[in-house]
């Protein structure tokens, strides 16, 4: 059967009473942002539901640019046919047939909003009912439970009919919330956090620090191929990559071998907060895990906090490890993450770390140091790409000759 249109359907959204036109609005963009390569399809976003017209585009490839789409509730692949009761038969025939299985059952839910139509919902039920059942021998009725249900639903623009109804993400659509910056290491935990961000609605950035020659273009290309994995929820991801290298071997030079780590949070902080600041950013998020590791202690956060007074999102901060392996599991992140590729937050890690760093020492540290000047040097200096679902193929095609 070929489907010439998408049938989304609001969840979380329908709640949002004024203020839906502007949610509506921003998961629009997010579709449109998904669908980027597919310029043939266009978006009609209303109050109580949104329309995608295929115009011929693949609607197998759109289905699945849907399904990750945070404020879709459900959505159905589905034709349209004028407001003729004749054509309506011959679609919801052809319908029926495509879906349903040997001896299998039947019902049709039909709603009509258009009051001029000749039959209303009952009489379009019985009569749509009864012209399936005299064209499919082995087909039965079951009202509660059955194997295809077809939907009818009769318009002013005309009648829309399907029979599939596939669940969405549900959430809030991405960007609905504001913008945050998400530390993005190669970690498992971090981009289950952006993932939980995104699904309240918070528009990320990601962040990246990269040390070369430490850290290598295989790493690099690690946290680039997460961020398109986070891209699919939105449609797009920037991505910002931060020279990190110099801030590294000055930590290493300077400062007490057990406060390395802090120190080095403290840095990738200041640095995350000043480029929230510039692109207007309203938080940071980041994968922190209560007593995971040594820099995961509530007086390790303390002392590194102390860098900022912007809110700090840690949506995974509750969770053991194997609820987080299972959310990236599910996201399709946790094969990128185990790769064995060293990113900046494991090199230079002190054998015995502090967990219980003093907030006023870790000051003192730093201050034989300009760290001021090194950070803005960073900053002058960081690589800012689009990740866009449609492109992450090709990046990684790119970049294929590296593993």
């Amino acid at each position: 059967m070929e489907f010439d249109r998408m049938l989304i359907r609001y969840g979380e959204l329908s709640t949002k009473g004024k203020n839906r036109k502007q949610f509506v609005t921003k998961l629009a963009q997010n579709v449109k942002r998904a669908m980027k390569d597919l310029p043939e399809v266009r978006i009609h976003g209303e109050r109580d539901r949104m329309y995608i017209i295929l115009n011929g585009a693949d609607y197998q490839l759109a289905e699945e640019r849907l399904k990750p789409i945070f404020g879709i509730q459900s959505f159905s692949p589905a034709v349209r046919v004028n407001l003729d009761l004749d054509e309506v038969k011959e679609a919801a025939l052809a319908l029926v047939q495509d879906a349903h299985e040997e001896n299998g059952t039947f019902k049709v839910a039909a709603r009509r909003s258009h009051r001029e139509f000749p039959l209303d919902s009952n009489e379009i039920n019985q009569e749509i009912g009864a012209y399936v059942l005299q064209n499919i021998e082995d087909l039965t009725v079951n009202v509660k439970n059955p194997d295809v249900k077809l939907t009818i639903d009769v318009r002013k623009e005309g009648v829309f009919l399907s029979c599939r109804t596939i669940l969405g993400a549900a959430g809030l659509p991405v960007g609905s919330s504001g913008r945050a910056m998400l530390m993005l290491s190669g970690g498992i935990d971090s981009p289950v956090a952006g993932y939980l961000a995104q699904k309240r609605g918070v528009e990320i950035e990601a962040v990246h620090f990269h040390s070369p020659p430490y850290t290598s273009e295989q790493a690099k290309q690690k946290a680039i191929d997460l961020a398109a994995k986070l891209a699919k929820y939105s449609g797009q991801v920037q991505m910002h990559i931060v020279p990190f290298t110099e801030i590294q071997e000055v930590i290493k030079q300077q400062i007490p071998e057990s406060v390395i780590m802090t120190v080095t949070r403290r840095m990738m902080l200041r640095i995350t907060d000043e480029l929230r600041r510039r692109r207007n950013g309203l938080a940071i998020v980041n994968g922190e895990s209560l007593g995971q590791v040594a820099s995961q202690t509530l007086e390790s956060m303390l002392a590194i906090n102390a860098v900022t007074a912007t809110p700090i999102i840690r949506p995974v901060v509750s969770m053991d490890k194997n609820e987080i392996i299972q959310i990236a599991q599910k996201i399709d992140t946790y094969n990128l993450s185990v790769q064995p590729f060293e990113d900046c937050c494991t090199i230079f890690t002190p054998p015995s770390p502090k967990t219980k760093p003093k907030l006023d020492k870790i000051e003192h540290y730093e201050s034989f140091t300009d760290f001021d000047a090194l950070i803005a040097k960073a900053l002058d200096n960081i690589e800012t790409i689009s990740v866009n679902i449609a492109e992450t193929e090709q990046v990684k095609d790119e970049f294929a000759d590296l593993f």
